[in-house]
């Protein structure tokens, strides 16, 4: 098989796992949320204690991350390409996840609902949009990196692209924990109990685009070395651009 061939039809098998595991998560959610009525999320009490669900919910939500995390290191060859398959299956699972609760209960109505986006180490609060916006980003990075040869890229151009992408990783996660924070003072319950209002979207479009700076410099490059080709026809390129998928 050809290793463009066979490169796509990885990230073909990564996204059906994560499409399928998006199912899952998205079952789980719909039986949780009906047995404590809470099929909406935004409404008052939005994680009430029950029993043992709270702990076994973080482990859950915990495993599930391992389980994107095992996916991509199965699927790549190097650190590059597992790392950048464990994105696309995140941002597939991800979207999907939106999708197949939309089919099960009728909710999100909108791209605007608020959320509950994640329990660890507080709850992230937004509307769906943003997790959404976020898991695109990961499977263009995902894609491009895992098209994008080693070969030509300098250290320095990708250390200071992930720098710019750790600021925005900072951001997005202070948007979205931002309500829990700033009531961590008041205990507990003050912290399960709290309801966001207004979602920070100017803040956020910067976060989002401090993290596209990966995704930036791989374009960056790949243009840069089509162009290279273009202007010296007689370089002869190895055709395993995807090969090293790394």
């Amino acid at each position: 098989m050809k290793p463009k061939q066979n490169a796509w039809r990885r990230w073909l098998i990564v996204a059906v796992f994560a499409a399928a595991m998006a199912w899952v998560e998205s079952a789980v959610v719909f039986y949780l949320r009906t047995m404590i009525n809470r099929i909406e999320p935004y409404q008052p009490h939005p994680l009430p204690l029950i029993g043992g669900l709270g702990p076994a919910e973080l482990v859950r939500e915990a495993a599930t991350l391992i389980m994107l995390l095992m996916v991509g290191i199965l699927a790549g060859r190097t650190w590059r390409s597992r790392l950048g398959y464990s994105a696309i299956a995140f941002g597939v699972w991800d979207i999907f996840y939106y999708i197949f609760l939309k089919l099960l209960c009728g909710w999100p109505h909108s791209v605007l609902d608020w959320d509950i986006l994640f329990l660890l180490p507080l709850p992230w609060w937004g509307p769906v949009l943003a997790p959404m916006s976020i898991a695109l980003l990961m499977i263009l990075w995902g894609t491009v990196v895992n098209s994008t040869p080693t070969q030509g890229t300098t250290c320095s151009a990708e250390r200071k692209a992930w720098v710019v992408n750790i600021f925005g990783v900072a951001l997005a996660l202070y948007v979205f924990m931002n309500d829990a924070i700033g009531v961590i003072g008041n205990g507990a319950n003050a912290v399960r109990d709290v309801l966001p209002t207004r979602f920070n979207w100017p803040l956020f479009a910067l976060a989002l685009t401090l993290l596209a700076a990966p995704i930036v410099e791989k374009l960056v490059l790949l243009r840069r070395r089509n162009s290279s080709l273009l202007s010296n026809p007689s370089t002869k390129v190895h055709h395993e651009t995807l090969a090293e998928l790394l």
